[in-house]
């Protein structure tokens, strides 16, 4: 079956969104809850409706649901202001109010453009790989999240080869769910190999299958299965990350054996309670870190010095301290989170990189910050929360060529993260602090569509708005940041931040001409 409405056609059978003629990323969560209310436009679907019939009943925030809406919104030039097409109706739920036309499924129209013709990133000047999301074969569709896990261990793992350029999860797990073109798919993200696989997990066994592809040719470069118990499945990540460097340069496979490996928890208890929490851990908002932190907790109790566990639970207490209240028990717990990442994760990347984006911003300990991403990157220069996490906090202490670069190299590994709109911030800051306001504008847009719910992008456009003399706009944009965020003011940020003075003072001096609060 395809739908379409004005110039977006959405085919099911293929999983894909596209717009006069071109694809369109869309998260595979979003795809499904755009489907759900295209198929029932004709009536207004609930909030418990939505969770049932798109979450399968799991337990999600109200915040969650919304940036899922906002994000359905997104891909189709829609916004919570016009909703030109998807509509909130205040307590009742949402519905699909464009016009739509069906038609039986098929092959795409001739103005669909070939593979050949499809916006291609040019290839890095070193191997380059995407690990798509593995099929859960397992009976239980709840182990999808175990499935997820392992892809995610397995990218971690291969991110910290120096000579493999890695594309982060985020951007990978927007193919989740659709049909896969290599080639497409190989030029879409900018990569040479792309690897794909399968996961059964039963009772204490689990059998993971592979298959490394050269993108270019489609041909099948390494397959293999694994069968083992699940005691075994941290090693077998490891294993599979390995076989994906020896084929891919057998030379190099033992020298890099030592450097694959990493910290992990003994207890999969701890583990399996830390891939739970992991989708609501990086949102960088409240509610939803309220969901993540008592699973975060209860993996600590089970595995006190585990690192992948403290650093995100150091990001959900960041994020319920500056967005719910500036309670400073909420602050000590993401300096003490933060200090136990960094003690405990010496060899894992994303560890420290979140803690040093931390240490900045609550402790506002900038030189421990700086010590701890150059630390991560020098384990794993493909690691997407170091560079994102310290482009942000270099932008705002002034250093913006390195924000600039780093935040670049974030957007190349990981072109259709969620997440970006943290890199484009540091872009927007940078750019402002530059006084190259034009630029700061269009990364400060670009962020707002990523997440339009997350006020501080919102602020950042205002200012930009006001030094470019769009008053009008800027005092617009203020408004919406109020609304998302009554409590926001311009010292609250600044106790909130450390920014640099030399930075903050011109930023304070647009927000209070666009009419935010200094107090």
């Amino acid at each position: 079956m395809v739908f379409l409405f004005e110039e977006y056609r959405l085919d099911l059978d293929r999983r894909e969104l596209s717009r006069d003629g071109h694809p369109v990323a869309v998260e595979p969560r979003v795809f499904d809850l755009l489907v759900y209310l295209v198929r029932n436009r004709d009536r207004v679907a609930s909030k418990d409706e939505l969770i049932s019939a798109v979450w399968n009943g799991r337990i999600v925030s109200d915040s969650a649901l919304a940036s899922s809406i906002n994000a359905a919104r997104a891909v189709l030039g829609d916004d919570g202001e016009r909703q030109r097409l998807i509509k909130t109706l205040l307590r009742k739920g949402v519905r699909f109010i464009g016009t739509v036309r069906d038609e039986p499924a098929g092959d795409a129209p001739p103005s669909v453009p070939a593979v050949a013709n499809s916006v291609a990133l040019a290839l890095p000047d070193r191997p380059s790989i995407a690990v798509l999301p593995f099929q859960n074969m397992s009976s239980d569709p709840e182990q999808e999240y175990f499935a997820d896990g392992v892809v995610e261990d397995i990218i971690a793992g291969l991110a910290r080869i120096k000579w493999l350029f890695v594309i982060a999860r985020n951007s990978s797990f927007v193919y989740k769910g659709r049909a896969i073109d290599v080639r497409q798919i190989g030029r879409e993200l900018g990569v040479r190999y792309l690897l794909q696989g399968g996961v059964r997990k039963a009772g204490d066994r689990v059998r993971i299958s592979t298959q490394l592809i050269d993108a270019e040719t489609g041909a099948h470069v390494w397959v293999e299965r694994f069968d083992r118990t699940l005691q075994d499945i941290f090693a077998l990540q490891d294993e599979i990350a390995l076989n994906v460097v020896g084929a891919i340069e057998p030379t190099l496979r033992y020298a890099e054996t030592m450097r694959a490996g990493r910290q992990r928890p003994h207890s999969l208890d701890a583990y399996d309670l830390v891939l739970r929490a992991s989708p609501f851990a990086y949102s960088h908002l409240a509610d939803e870190a309220a969901i993540a932190i008592p699973l975060l907790q209860k993996a600590l109790e089970l595995e006190p010095g585990y690192a992948g566990t403290h650093a995100p639970l150091a990001l959900c207490y960041h994020a319920r301290y500056s967005r719910a209240g500036l309670r400073q028990e909420d602050r000590a717990a993401a300096i003490h989170h933060a200090q136990s990442a960094a003690k405990n994760g010496g060899d894992d990347p994303s560890a420290l990189g979140i803690a040093g984006f931390v240490m900045s911003l609550d402790a506002h300990d900038h030189d421990t910050a700086r010590a701890l991403f150059d630390r991560a990157l020098r384990l794993s220069d493909s690691n997407f929360f170091a560079l994102s996490s310290s482009a942000l906090v270099l932008s705002w202490l002034g250093d913006a060529a390195t924000a600039l670069e780093r935040s670049e190299r974030a957007l190349r590994l990981s072109p259709f993260d969620r997440l970006n709109y943290l890199s484009l911030n540091a872009r927007a800051i940078s750019y402002f602090h530059l006084r190259q306001f034009d630029r700061a504008h269009d990364a400060a847009m670009r962020s707002v569509e990523l997440n339009p719910r997350f006020s501080v992008s919102r602020a950042f456009l205002a200012a930009v708005l006001a030094e470019l003399g769009r008053d009008a706009e800027a005092k617009a944009e203020a408004e919406r940041v109020l609304t998302l965020d009554p409590t926001f003011s311009v010292t609250r940020f600044l106790v909130t931040v450390g920014i640099e003075a030399r930075v903050f003072r011109p930023l304070a001096s647009a927000w209070r001409a666009a009419g935010l609060p200094q107090s």
